[in-house]
């Protein structure tokens, strides 16, 4: 993701998580930190082949542990593995990044990302009481092993 993708992204983000959508600060903030050999964050866009972003995600890593920071994908492109893809190019960067587990929150109530997550070896490990506001929706927090495994990403 660079910056020119901000505001497709950002477009894409209102119509997902109208309650709760990242502001550009919190992308750009999270993007200040993507780049160069001391870089702690992965983030990519998806497009069509029209040119339009269809999807995004970002990982944050430090110190051994990776943190799914969002997954999102146009909803005319639900049950096309979009999801999976992008999922998967941030497990590629946990390895690089030399993370040992990959954390991630997702909302109670979407099933369809959780059921994604557990494709791919997640396990919930608690709760977040409240986390994503104003709603007051409580967050699943899921965890991934994988470094030591034998788990192939």
């Amino acid at each position: 993701m660079r910056w020119w993708d901000l505001e497709p992204v950002l477009a894409l983000e209102a119509e997902l998580f109208p309650e709760d959508a990242w502001s550009a600060g919190m992308f750009w903030s999270e993007l200040a930190h993507s780049r160069g050999p001391r870089a702690t964050r992965r983030y990519v866009v998806a497009e069509a082949p029209d040119g339009r972003i269809v999807g995004y995600a970002g990982l944050a890593a430090a110190g051994g542990l990776g943190d799914v920071q969002t997954i999102a994908v146009a909803r005319d492109q639900w049950g096309t593995g979009l999801g999976a893809r992008l999922l998967t190019d941030l497990l590629r960067h946990a390895t690089a990044f030399e993370c040992d587990e990959v954390l991630l929150e997702v909302r109670v109530d979407n099933t369809r990302a959780q059921k994604l997550y557990e494709r791919f070896g997640f396990e919930p490990i608690g709760f977040r009481r409240g986390y994503y506001q104003p709603g007051n929706v409580d967050a699943l927090v899921m965890r991934l092993i994988v470094q030591g495994t034998g788990t192939e990403i």
